[in-house]
């Protein structure tokens, strides 16, 4: 029996997946899996026993990521399963970007309570005359599962559209409409563009891309779309180059101190993935992931361990193994195996930088002492015997 706990509200849809050997818990201390979505978990006492964390979502700062890694604990997430509804909320965000919907309704409210309404909007409506989007530039960084879409949307709506993506996968690629101009470099984006929608993970190499120096090589009036990151975009340049009139709006899914009162701002409160849709697909995913790596011991889709998958065990036995990624382990692993007359019939090892994993099929069943062997070798930090 597998205990599960829910740090938050989990989508029925997701959890109905889980079979009868799975029981929801109450209790943190007796969780062998979380299911979280937004929920801190920084602070959170992570008890002996726990080996998985799923995040219902693509983002994980609120996961202490090195920790679980240190003591041995999967932390997935579930990349692509809300796309659709953030490329939907972009989509949305570059209309109300190049018409000024958001001011026209805003002043509507303003005036709802005085008499003559209606003639008082036919007088003032010209005040918010916006632009159309048909024929114009769309720039897309980064191609993947919301960048992609959202590229062959905006070719549907006959915008000419230009894409940069140096990483980007075989798979996103092939759906790519072939009308979409491929470029290398971030800097052909803004200096062809009249939209520009960022798409990329926060790294090293992409925090405050959006800066002083990149916004100078952009067009006079550029809309600027952040439904990525808050940290992409540098606020004191976009402050300065909104109040220039540089860049004529900037919309953003991620409200800050900031931009919540920053004037030519339209932001929008983080509501991307909020779609019952998102949230039914995100829950899905993530109890499929817990499941297969509880039950098979396989990684899908983890941000603190390598992906590793031998689908379901046909053998005898099998063993999952954490440990440090360091010289000489599977060399050990064999040794400890083959100490106890077993022969490993089938073997995975991948790393992620400091962490690795490696599943061993046996054509014995694993003994204990195997496991213990095994545990006792130094830089090992959790054995389970599967099977």
């Amino acid at each position: 029996m597998y205990r599960v706990h829910y740090l938050n509200p989990i989508s029925p849809k997701g959890t109905a997946l889980l079979t009868p050997e799975y029981e929801k818990t109450e209790t943190v201390a007796q969780a062998d899996a979380i299911l979280v979505r937004s929920a801190a978990m920084h602070d959170m006492e992570l008890p002996e026993n726990l080996l998985a964390v799923a995040r219902a979502g693509a983002g994980v700062n609120n996961i202490p990521l090195d920790r679980c890694a240190e003591e041995g604990i999967v932390v997935f997430n579930t990349p692509g399963a809300n796309a659709r509804g953030v490329m939907e909320l972009a989509l949305c965000g570059m209309l109300l970007g190049s018409r000024d919907v958001v001011a026209g309704i805003n002043w509507v409210q303003s005036i709802k309570d005085t008499e003559n309404v209606a003639k008082q909007v036919e007088k003032g409506k010209s005040k918010f005359a916006g632009r159309e989007i048909m024929g114009k530039k769309l720039g897309v960084i980064g191609l993947g599962a919301i960048g992609g879409p959202l590229a062959n949307a905006a070719i549907k709506l006959g915008m000419e559209v230009y894409g940069c993506d140096p990483f980007i996968s075989i798979d996103a690629a092939w759906h790519l409409d072939s009308d979409i101009v491929r470029v290398k470099t971030r800097d052909e984006i803004y200096a062809e563009c009249d939209i520009i929608s960022v798409h990329v993970p926060l790294l090293d190499d992409t925090k405050k891309m959006i800066n002083a120096e990149a916004i100078s090589k952009m067009k006079d009036g550029v809309i600027i779309l952040n439904f990525a990151r808050d940290l992409l975009v540098d606020d004191d340049a976009m402050e300065a180059a909104l109040k220039s009139g540089k860049v004529k709006r900037y919309i953003t899914d991620f409200p800050n101190d900031r931009t919540a009162g920053m004037e030519g701002v339209i932001a929008i409160p983080h509501l991307g993935a909020s779609t019952e849709e998102s949230e039914d697909n995100c829950a899905k995913m993530a109890v499929r992931q817990v499941m297969n790596f509880l039950e098979n011991g396989n990684i899908v889709n983890s941000v603190n361990y390598p992906n590793c998958d031998m689908g379901i065990c046909t053998k005898a036995g099998r063993i999952t193994i954490m440990h440090r990624n360091l010289p000489n382990m599977l060399a050990k692993f064999t040794a400890a195996v083959s100490a106890e007359n077993i022969n490993i019939s089938d073997m995975l090892n991948r790393s992620k930088g400091e962490y690795a994993y490696t599943v061993l099929d046996l054509d014995h069943a694993a003994s204990s002492a195997v496991a213990e062997q095994i545990k006792k070798i130094d830089g090992v930090l959790r054995v389970r015997t599967i099977k």
